[in-house]
């Protein structure tokens, strides 16, 4: 792909053929990603240049972000940051890269009576990884105390960039923690998590670009995926008030088993909620006694 006399339509046109031939998913919409970040304008705004001869420097740019993505890295750690509602995030090998479903558990969280009705509610988010949950949160519901905990220092330094670069670190609290269990009894409003829900002998067919550069801390749930959720409902009921809210983020196929682990551990009002595509993702549940 050489500069000389060639168009940004062109280059695109090249980069997506590249990245196909390296079987990279969505190569067109990868490689439109890369660009539109050297161009600093949006995705949708790559038109306006469709006809400009760039530079040798955003031509090498583009170059190397290319060979990075065809060689298996996440074009979100390639290009370092990545949108999740309302906030720019600063992503990287430290955390889970944010996924658009996870941004409907925060619209759970927000809805819930929990969060509407309470003057001052106590928010954990459990496996905070990014932070892009509790300050998507904490800039959203405004009112309350906003706590990520998360077993990896790694990740908790990373989501703690993300809350100066959000403007909230004087209102989020990072912690290192596996679990909730440090809370006073009765507690927290809401607890909220996005585990990791992928079973062991599962993680290893993932995807190139996710099995070989995202944490597997962050993907792996154990035997049957269900390892962190009972870990962490254990937690729940010992931490929760009376009247508090779990909002949890699950496996498509796990619906049934972890609304048995909910009336296992005393939960009422379960409900399986469905994202987007029409899969199960969600399930929430209310702290009985």
């Amino acid at each position: 792909m050489a500069a000389e006399e060639k168009t940004l339509k062109d280059l695109l046109s090249l980069g997506e053929g590249y990245l196909s031939r390296h079987a990279v998913p969505d190569a067109r919409v990868a490689c439109e990603l890369l660009a539109a970040c050297l161009f600093k304008c949006g995705r949708m705004e790559l038109y306006r240049y469709a006809d400009d001869v760039p530079s040798e420097r955003l031509t090498d740019a583009l170059r190397r972000g290319l060979r990075r993505v065809a060689g298996g890295e996440p074009v979100q750690y390639v290009l370092g940051q990545w949108d999740f509602r309302r906030l720019t995030l600063k992503v990287d090998r430290r955390a889970l890269i944010p996924r658009p479903e996870t941004e409907q558990l925060v619209d759970l969280v927000l809805k819930s009576p929990q969060a509407v009705n309470s003057e001052k509610p106590l928010v954990v988010d459990v496996g905070t990884g990014t932070g892009c949950i509790i300050l998507s949160l904490a800039q959203e519901l405004g009112k309350g105390v906003f706590v990520g905990v998360d077993k990896s220092a790694e990740a908790l330094a990373l989501a703690r960039e993300n809350a100066v670069l959000a403007g909230l670190e004087e209102r989020v609290l990072f912690a290192e923690s596996d679990g909730c269990g440090e809370f006073d009894p009765g507690s927290v409003d809401l607890l909220v998590s996005n585990p990791p829900y992928i079973p062991t002998r599962v993680v290893d067919g993932l995807a190139r670009h996710i099995r070989e550069h995202e944490p597997r801390m962050a993907l792996d749930g154990g035997a049957d995926g269900l390892d962190v959720y009972r870990a962490l409902l254990l937690d729940a009921v010992m931490v929760l008030k009376t009247g508090g809210g779990v909002f949890l983020e699950i496996g498509d196929d796990q619906g049934s088993s972890i609304r048995d682990l909910l009336e296992e551990y005393g939960f009422t009002g379960i409900e399986i909620h469905k994202d987007h595509a029409g899969r199960d993702r969600f399930a929430t549940g209310i702290q009985s006694v």
